[in-house]
């Protein structure tokens, strides 16, 4: 449900000011995106929103949220910027689309369902469906839409993972309501080679932390209006339906590459190395391999018979992220730039039609060459030009003062601009990749936390009614424009974070108050998606505190860990230092599971939990002995808080066996419970 509504904070005259004169600047000739983002058009959303499947009230996804953007003025209100008031209108488009056809069948997209689209290919006797969007119940609606539209009641052959971001995964069983949820026997599943693994790290290792960042990022939680979230620039939001998955069957790249002796004229493009083929209903279908970009494990893929390429999540109608603001391991923008010149060159020639698993298709060769080659100088750029800067001693704060723009090349078109990733951002993700936190300046090796530099320096200042005093009168100054904003906010924010037992109440109060009106003003002025979104999510926990997540957890990626994975995710979330002042000797638990005859070693020593496949030779004899099923073991792991009374209650039931449950009590008991609402913009 939306946040419970406060009194929007009014623009600024300068931020207002601002906005208009970007309104004077946008470039003309925008209408072709618009053209393009309706072209093939065949249904709209015939439904207002999209709702659980296990709580019929609850909302999952929204049409109606988002009317303001589609029956809205093309010219933005004074509280967007007009750039992404414009990119919000585009990601707005919701419906089922038709890319292409040909003699097999047509090639359609389901847009605006998700943060993600999915592509729909027909084949001889079925569909292949890539990219199931982020949950259960939008991929079931947007399969509904392309049943009644199209008429084709043809069954789901396979399923194509594009990457590794939940988003486009997350609904793979959606697909198969309209069979009670039965999957088929022998279904192909198709992903890029490490997909389940990096799936897995992403989600889960560090899951709710990425999570809680993602209630900012995608701002799921806010009012959607002028005054509130408009979009993400690569979609509106994402879906707070049931994440699911359906585990590979097929990697690609974990055997060999079509040789050159094994090509065929029917491939279309000259053979280079490392491509991969596969033939599914007939579809012929080449995959290039491109680890390291978007995601750690993704793949684009080429359609010879319809000359049709997917980016995957490549190359998309704005600048991506190197460094996603929910938090991620950096990215390769190098990487990223090369994949794109090896898919020039290898389809660039034989490609009529593109389209991505996000925003709207091109069409035609040259326009196609042109957004290849242009996204591909835009990575190239943040890459080399971070190196160059950071070898002339520049840090990343400052590499992104320096170059706050594109060479006019890249930055005249629309599909460059800053909308999910920023300059700002990603400037500093680039010195991030290669030079790490630290600037190399000792004066920040070790610096304060946050209470304790904020109460130091607001006693510094002359306490925190002098600082806030500053600060009020700074923001009152009509001339008041981002670097103001910027700086009040360090100020507030020391005041904000200060020791309570030091500052007053009412002075914090004041403090927060004036930092969510800053908050709104930067937002307000923001081009980027998700910096609106933070900004503006930022504001308003300041006044309202944290918000309940909107996600929850996926039992289809527990079902699909290895144990492996499963133990390292408990592994932290062991209290370490409390586990090794308590237990100096280990403690060594055996594991059986008796359905599928796997056994593992789990040691706690010196506040960790070792992991070791089968029995561990040097650990010594094992203080107990655990028997039980994978069921009941992913059973436990689900209810996560409630791990060690489920298994003692099992234990109890006959479910699990222990010969010596007191030892294994003692290292279940240092498993700790991660907060999915921590708080962010306060102590």
């Amino acid at each position: 449900m939306p946040s419970e509504y406060t009194e929007p904070v009014e623009i600024s005259a300068s931020v207002a000011e601002a906005n208009r004169k970007a309104a004077e600047r946008l470039r003309e000739g925008g209408s072709q995106d618009f053209e393009d983002a309706q072209r093939g058009l065949l249904a709209q959303p015939d439904v207002p929103a999209i709702y659980s499947r296990s709580d019929s009230g609850k909302v999952v996804w929204s049409f109606t949220a988002y009317d303001f953007l589609t029956d809205g003025d093309e010219q933005a209100p004074p509280t967007v910027n007009p750039s992404l008031w414009r990119q919000g209108r585009l990601t707005a488009v919701a419906g089922l689309f038709q890319v292409t056809s040909g003699a097999r069948g047509g090639v359609y997209q389901v847009r605006g369902y998700d943060l993600s689209n999915m592509t729909i290919i027909e084949g001889d006797q079925g569909i292949i469906v890539i990219d199931p969007l982020a949950c259960y119940e939008t991929a079931q609606a947007a399969l509904k839409l392309y049943r009644d539209t199209t008429g084709n009641r043809n069954p789901v052959r396979a399923l194509i993972y594009t990457h590794s971001h939940v988003d486009h995964f997350g609904g793979a069983r959606g697909l198969f309501a309209e069979r009670n949820d039965e999957i088929p026997d022998g279904l192909p599943v198709i992903a890029p080679d490490g997909f389940l693994e990096h799936a897995v790290s992403e989600n889960v290792y560090a899951g709710p932390a990425m999570s809680r960042r993602a209630e900012y990022m995608y701002a799921a939680n806010l009012d959607k209006g002028p005054y509130a979230q408009v979009g993400s620039g690569l979609g509106l939001t994402v879906s707070t339906g049931e994440v699911t998955l359906l585990p590979p069957t097929d990697s690609i790249g974990a055997a060999q590459a079509v040789t050159s002796d094994d090509w065929s004229p029917a491939d279309v493009i000259p053979w280079r190395e490392g491509l991969h083929r596969r033939v599914i209903d007939g579809v012929r279908l080449l995959f290039q391999l491109t680890p390291g970009t978007e995601a750690p494990a993704e793949m684009n893929i080429y359609l010879p018979e319809l000359r049709a390429l997917c980016m995957a999540e490549n190359a998309t109608h704005n600048q991506h992220n190197i460094l996603s603001l929910r938090g991620a391991q950096v990215r390769d923008a190098h990487a990223w730039a090369k994949y794109l010149t090896d898919a020039i060159q290898t389809f660039g020639e034989h490609t009529e039609i593109e389209f991505a698993s996000h925003h709207w298709p091109r069409w035609g060769k040259e326009s196609i060459l042109e957004f290849l080659s242009n996204q591909r100088d835009m990575y190239a750029y943040l890459n080399d030009q971070s190196l160059r800067l950071i070898n002339r001693g520049y840090t990343g704060i400052e590499i992104a003062e320096e170059l706050q723009h594109l060479p006019a090349g890249l930055a005249e078109h629309w599909y460059n601009q800053g909308y999910y990733g920023s300059l700002s951002h990603n400037f500093k993700a680039v010195y991030q990749r290669y030079m790490g936190w630290f600037d190399g300046n000792p004066a920040h090796l070790w610096n304060l936390p946050p209470t304790e530099a904020g109460t130091r320096y607001v006693a510094a200042m002359g306490g925190a009614e002098a600082v806030v005093r500053k600060a009020q009168e700074a923001y009152d100054n009509p001339q008041a424009d981002s670097q103001t904003y910027r700086w009040i906010l360090e100020l507030l924010n020391h005041v904000v974070f200060a020791d309570p037992a030091t500052v007053s109440e009412k002075a914090v109060q004041d403090a927060k108050a004036l930092q969510a009106k800053v908050f709104a003003q930067l937002g307000y002025g923001a081009e980027n998606g998700p910096w609106r979104n933070f900004y503006l999510t930022g504001a308003e926990e300041l006044r309202t505190g944290p918000q309940q997540p909107t996600s929850k957890g996926a039992p289809d990626l527990v079902h699909s860990m290895t144990l492996e994975q499963i133990f390292a995710a408990m592994a932290r979330s062991v209290d370490g230092p409390k586990a090794a002042q308590e237990q100096r000797a280990a403690i060594v638990l055996q594991w059986q599971f008796t359905d599928t005859g796997q056994e593992c070693t789990t040691t706690l020593r010196n506040g960790v939990l070792v992991y070791v496949d089968g029995k561990d030779l040097y650990a010594g004899k094992p203080q107990a002995t655990i028997s039980l099923t994978r069921a009941t073991f992913d059973s436990l792991v689900l209810e996560g808080p409630l791990f060690q009374r489920n298994f003692d209650a099992a234990v109890k039931a006959g479910t699990i066996r222990v010969d010596d449950q007191a030892a294994a009590d003692t290292v279940l008991g240092y498993l700790t419970v991660p907060d999915p609402s921590f708080p962010i913009v306060t102590p």
